[in-house]
């Protein structure tokens, strides 16, 4: 079971020497890692040519994660594919523990863990929300991001099957391939935490962008529309999609944003009669 290591990265330099010792000191080495440098302006390349010189290094223009992600699966040539965000680690054994219980369970092409979380150097215990799941969890996925890229590893067949990032999506991009895999694949879950994620950072996704919801409509829109959902995933995802439309809604009247809430109002009404029809067909 051959394993490349996907990191892509920003401007992370004083970060992305963690996550690189994290991978090259597993118990159970990757046979490739590849970096891409999204543009970065710090000194990443200078860094990496010095202190890691096995790593394949892969210069893009500042086009996103989701682009360099991309670069990153392209350019491997393993059958799976791990991914490790910059301002991540690994514990020791993630990749041994999940190879060998990937092993004993042929069938799933898909497998994620539990992760430690800290923010400014203080442990988070999560809430129940955040609380992973494993099987057939396209509707646990709905709500929000149900498994983190850091902890995912995935058999290059199902980037075949179901495509790959969405790179007209500037954040929730992950939330959107979880949903497009999750329709179509039961998910190994080991209940052990084998990643730690860091956040607090000013850089992260979801400290640039407001209304992450925004993103995650346009995901629930777009695999709606494929017409490619069973009815019990497409009910789910209608009736998700007409909540998150209306968080969106009442947001934009307390702020009285009338572009926002003229945009979001259309969808909405369409997407209720759509739910409302389906209802329906069923009672």
């Amino acid at each position: 079971m051959s394993v490349a290591v996907v990191i892509p990265t920003f401007n992370r330099a004083h970060l992305l020497s963690r996550a690189l010792e994290s991978v090259l000191t597993q118990s159970q080495p990757a046979d490739e890692i590849v970096v891409i440098d999204d543009g970065s302006t710090d000194n990443t390349s200078r860094l990496i040519k010095a202190n890691f010189p096995q790593v394949l290094l892969i210069h893009t223009d500042n086009l996103g994660v989701s682009h360099a992600r991309n670069c990153g699966i392209l350019a491997a040539n393993s059958d799976w594919i791990a991914f490790l965000d910059s301002d991540d680690e690994w514990k020791h054994h993630k990749l041994a523990t999940q190879l060998e219980t990937l092993k004993l369970n042929p069938e799933y092409k898909i497998c994620h863990s539990d992760e430690k979380w800290i923010r400014n150097d203080h442990h988070l215990n999560q809430k129940e929300k955040h609380k992973k799941h494993g099987g057939w969890i396209f509707e646990d996925c709905l709500p929000l991001c149900a498994i983190s890229p850091s902890a995912a590893i995935i058999h290059r067949s199902v980037f075949d099957d179901v495509g790959l990032f969405d790179e007209s999506l500037p954040a929730c991009e992950d939330y959107d391939l979880w949903l497009r895999i999750t329709a179509k694949y039961p998910v190994l879950f080991i209940a052990q935490p084998l990643i730690v994620k860091y956040g607090g950072h000013t850089d992260q996704l979801s400290q640039k962008h407001w209304g992450m919801d925004r993103f995650r409509i346009q995901a629930l829109e777009n695999i709606i529309n494929t017409g490619e959902l069973k009815l019990e995933y497409h009910l789910a995802a209608l009736h998700m999609l007409v909540e998150k439309l209306s968080i969106l809604i009442q947001g934009a009247e307390k702020k009285n944003n009338q572009d926002i809430l003229y945009h979001y109002a259309i969808k909405m009404e369409y997407y209720q009669l759509q739910l409302n029809k389906q209802t329906q067909r069923l009672t």
